[in-house]
């Protein structure tokens, strides 16, 4: 240890107290006397304020975004029970929309150039196929529209000709195709109920995992796709579409029975989730949040797609099972 630590330093080859230590007691003394004034006269610290609890947040404007979704709501139940085949009009269009959407992303950001009119018209053909020609229209409509799309990229230079032809006949799987299931389901005798029990399995699914998420969630479903996802909001989207499926099936399709959409429930919340983690690949390899700004407090068509798409397949065929083709 260093000796000045104690107060003493050398000096001429002896040691010599310094001024205001112990040599000299008047003057440490008045040094101790006014710190102690100083000290009296400041006024003391301010304590520092509580910090407020922070809230959470779902990271949307929620009053347009149930705005929104009460508009959406109202058109799709006008034009489902109104005028049957007018809801064919309202898939077709969210079809286009969506498409129109996914190419923009693409090209943007990944420089993939989809040709969007031989996908939009095959789009639009496939829903309206499968509607009047059922699963059989739906595959040639398929067929034939990932046919335009090959022989309309021809019309460009041949660079990159494998890639954007490749997204292009992803997209209309993703999109139209998977779709037409729910012009599919519109064709049965009760296709309007149908249709109406595949919607609020789908929404009530994605709201119990919200819910549920928000309030419980803890450990995340999967974090490297999707940060949101948690395992409290997976089991929440289950609970809520199984009860769900119970009542819809049990009142709104004759021929039902609560088992059945007990099972139903299950699957499509399943589903609905897998979709929505799908959809979170695409935009995270995009490097986007959103895939548009269509909708407010949504996002685009297509954030709004992501779970009903996969999930029309799968009630389609469940639907099917139990109760018949209508």
């Amino acid at each position: 240890m260093n000796d000045s630590s104690w107060g003493a330093t050398p000096r001429s080859g002896h040691w010599e107290t310094p001024a205001g230590g112990p040599g000299d007691g008047s003057a440490g003394f008045a040094q101790d006397a006014l710190d102690a004034a100083q000290t009296r006269r400041m006024p003391p610290e301010p304590s520092p304020e509580p910090v407020p609890p922070v809230k959470k947040s779902a990271g949307r404007n929620l009053r347009a975004a149930i705005g929104v979704g009460v508009g959406m709501g109202a058109v799709i139940a006008a034009s489902l029970f109104i005028v049957k085949a007018a809801f064919v009009g309202v898939v077709a269009l969210a079809v286009v929309v969506g498409l129109w959407e996914l190419t923009s992303r693409l090209a943007e950001k990944k420089a993939i150039h989809v040709p969007l009119v031989p996908l939009a018209v095959g789009g639009v053909g496939m829903v309206v196929a499968g509607y009047a020609r059922g699963a059989e229209g739906a595959w040639v409509a398929m067929a034939l529209t990932s046919l335009a799309i090959l022989v309309w990229r021809m019309t460009e230079p041949p660079e990159n000709y494998l890639r954007d032809v490749t997204a292009g006949v992803f997209a209309a799987f993703y999109v139209p195709f998977l779709a037409t299931f729910v012009s599919m389901m519109l064709a049965a005798e009760d296709g309007p109920w149908r249709v109406l029990v595949f919607l609020l399995l789908t929404v009530i699914s994605d709201t119990g995992a919200y819910a549920v998420g928000w309030r419980f969630g803890r450990r995340l479903l999967a974090p490297r796709i999707s940060p949101g996802k948690t395992r409290a909001g997976l089991f929440g989207a289950i609970a809520f579409a199984m009860t769900a499926g119970a009542l819809s099936m049990q009142y709104l399709i004759d021929g039902g029975t609560w088992w059945q959409g007990l099972v139903l429930g299950l699957v499509a919340a399943v589903s609905a989730t897998l979709g929505d983690l799908g959809e979170s690949m695409i935009k995270r390899d995009l490097g986007i949040k959103d895939m548009g700004t269509l909708l407010p407090g949504h996002g685009g068509i297509m954030d709004r797609l992501d779970s009903l798409l996969p999930t029309a397949p799968v009630v389609w065929l469940l639907l099917v099972i139990f109760v018949g083709t209508g």
